[in-house]
């Protein structure tokens, strides 16, 4: 992947044709590992350096923002789990009848 900031400081990466809300976490992170050997490497100007610094600050939000929603889910998913647990070790369904008010068997979704 190329990184390119022009002479004027305006960033010029990768061409995507993606907004950042659209970037996977995976490609944001790429795009950003980038930015980072970019500016490690040094060889850029102030402008061109602060360009790709506030690039990266865009990706990292990008990350961070695809990081929390799904850690969302999967503590949604693990509490949904706990209950389902707690409900069928006391004996209870999930609208809160006992297990032998139900002729068969009592099928919890994950």
């Amino acid at each position: 992947m190329t990184v390119r900031v022009d002479s004027q400081g305006s960033w010029g990466g990768r061409k995507t044709g993606k907004t950042d809300e659209a970037l996977g976490c995976e490609q944001a992170r790429d795009e950003l590992s980038e930015v980072v050997r970019r500016l490690e490497a040094g060889g850029t100007t102030l402008e061109q350096s602060l360009a790709l610094r506030e690039r990266g600050e865009e990706l990292a939000k990008v990350c961070r923002r695809r990081l929390d929603g799904a850690r969302a889910r999967l503590d949604a998913a693990l509490a949904e789990k706990e209950e389902a647990g707690a409900r069928k070790a006391s004996g209870r369904t999930r609208t809160g009848s006992r297990e032998e008010d139900h002729p068969g068997p009592v099928f919890v979704e994950f």
